[in-house]
């Protein structure tokens, strides 16, 4: 049975943002954050409580690992986040450091995990590991934000609402990630059949969307914004029994030839957790990237000792 609660780990740029815009959206009815420093968690929460007036109504409080195992939902965006010139996967071995000890408190947890920390495909996977929970209820971010941006970068190019925009980012939420052009829609209209549509610009697009991060940092420190409205569209989500499709990370079995891993793939969505992960029919080309963005993620995962 629902509770409305949802819990956050993790009170840094990223976690006060998710905090934020779940409050916003009126996603919850009670929010509990933590973070290893006490205090950080209860500022925040004063802090957003203070502005209770100016939103849907909901009761937030600083809260432990323990408490949070109550939740619907948890989200996680504990971690150390990236410096300018770093991947992703440049945070792997601390991180998953990070993962082991907070897992612990998870084993058995009846709600559903959302991993916002990067690298977030590589964290999905060992979390799922280390909870042992079902694959459909630890769910990743993954390149849901990367779909986002290029949507955002399609609609300024042809000047159409982004919303009526269906393209998707797929693979690794990182540098190998993979654009589906040849599945790219605008209203019921091919991407590439839009006029004045040029191969140019999709490796001009694609670019942009996979520096946007480094961009971000570069000028501000991190990313946190954007992440937190994703999240918030994720786990409002899965908080309903409506069903939406949604480029997220799980631990797929049997992905090609390869072992288990976690990777972004367009999934239904549902209070369930994932319900479905939908295998793309792509054209060779972006089927081949994609085989190739699943290899460094399991080389990753490969890496940690």
């Amino acid at each position: 049975m629902r509770t409305g609660k949802v819990g956050i780990v993790g009170m840094g740029w990223v976690g006060s943002s998710v905090a934020m815009s779940l409050l916003q959206a009126g996603v919850c009815k009670e929010l509990l954050l933590h973070d290893i420093k006490q205090e950080i968690a209860e500022g925040e929460a004063l802090d957003l409580t203070h502005g209770a007036i100016f939103l849907p109504p909901c009761q937030v409080r600083a809260a432990s690992l323990e408490e949070l195992t109550v939740c619907d939902v948890v989200i996680i965006t504990a971690g150390r986040g990236g410096n300018p010139g770093e991947t992703r996967l440049d945070l792997l071995q601390e991180n998953v450091q990070i993962v082991k000890k907070i897992s612990q408190s998870f084993i058995g947890y009846k709600g559903i995990l959302v991993i916002v920390s990067n690298p977030v495909d590589v964290l999905t996977y060992f979390y799922q590991k280390y909870t042992q929970l079902p694959v459909n209820r630890v769910i990743g971010t993954g390149t849901l934000l990367d779909t986002a941006r290029l949507r955002q970068s399609i609609s300024q190019r042809i000047q159409v609402d982004p919303k009526n925009i269906h393209a998707y980012v797929v693979g690794e939420h990182g540098d190998s990630e993979v654009v589906l052009w040849s599945q790219a829609l605008v209203g019921a209209t091919p991407l590439r059949q839009w006029p004045g549509w040029t191969k140019e610009l999709e490796s001009e697009i694609a670019a942009e969307v996979k520096r946007a991060a480094q961009e971000i940092i570069k000028r501000k420190g991190a990313t946190n914004h954007a992440i937190g409205l994703v999240t918030a569209h994720l786990v409002q989500a899965l908080l309903q029994p409506t069903r939406k499709i949604l480029c997220v990370s799980t631990v797929m079995n049997g992905f090609s030839d390869f072992k288990p891993i976690a990777t972004s793939l367009p999934s239904v969505v549902s209070n369930n957790g994932v319900e479905e992960v939908l295998f793309v029919t792509s054209n060779d080309s972006e089927l081949k990237f994609l085989k190739q963005s699943v290899e460094i993620l399991v080389k990753a995962i490969d890496s940690v000792s």
